[in-house]
Order: structure tokens, then sequence, then C-alpha cells
């Protein structure tokens, strides 16, 4: 896990943090501070990162053909660290931080389960020793409503 300054604490694969402090070991000291790069040494831009990204998945595809259907986008890459986070942290906070999303509503799409991680959730349940039955109100409450 690597530390998040104010947000507590990010999920990160040991292989990712060390490619991270390697990475800034051998940065230059001098220009754009962004943590990615173009060939130019300035910050690379979103269209830049969906050319690099699109190249790499034409590239995967042809080692594995089924990644052609697939689709891969800088969108689909952010949602998708954004489920694992949730799932390392179960903290939707730490992933609307993280996102910078400014409410949590923005941030409820990646609650939304498969069927997967919903039958391990039910089954994760335990029973709340509640009898069923039906809900009879009091008198009062019966009268109450009856007198409006």
């Amino acid at each position: 896990m690597a530390k998040d300054e104010g947000s507590g604490v990010l999920p990160l694969w040991q292989e990712t943090a060390a490619a991270i402090r390697a990475w800034i070991a051998i940065r230059p000291e001098v220009g754009d501070t962004g943590a990615l790069l173009n060939n130019a040494g300035r910050m690379m831009t979103r269209a830049g990162f969906e050319y690099i990204l699109e190249k790499h998945a034409n590239t995967a595809a042809r080692i594995a053909p089924t990644l052609a259907a697939k689709s891969i986008t800088p969108h689909v890459l952010r949602h998708s660290c954004a489920m694992h986070m949730l799932q390392a942290t179960r903290d939707i906070r730490k992933v609307a931080l993280w996102l910078g999303h400014a409410t949590l509503q923005s941030t409820e799409i990646y609650l939304r389960a498969g069927p997967t991680e919903k039958l391990e959730m039910l089954d994760a349940l335990e029973p709340l020793g509640i009898k069923p039955g039906k809900f009879r109100p009091p008198d009062k409450l019966l009268a109450m409503l009856s007198a409006r």
C-alpha cells in the first residue's frame, strides 16, 4: 500500500510502487512535473495517452485476439482501477477522493456490483435472527391515522 497525502492509503501492487519509485529516481529534475511525459519531455495530453494506449492495445490484441473485441479506453482503465480500489479499501470515500469526484453521487456508479460479487456478499451475511411475521400497528397509531 502506498500513502497518499491527506486521503489515507491507496492500494498499489508492489511492482507498481517499485516502478513509480524507479521512475521518480531517473526523472529529469527540470521541465514539466507531470508523472507521464511525452517524447518532447512535456506533460502527456489526454490525446497522447489515448494514442499510446490504443497502440499497445492493438499490439496486445495480436497476441491475445479476444482483446480485439474489448473496449480499452482511458475511461475503462479508470473504471477498472476504481473498482479494484473499492474492493481493496471497501471505502467509497477514498475512491471518490482518488477519482477527484466532488460528491459521492458521482462515485456511486462503482457500487453496482456484478452477479458474482452479489452472491459472495449474500453468502457472507449472517442471519439476523429475526423471525418472519406481520407488522401489527398499536391501537394508538391506528386511532391517530383514522382520525385524519
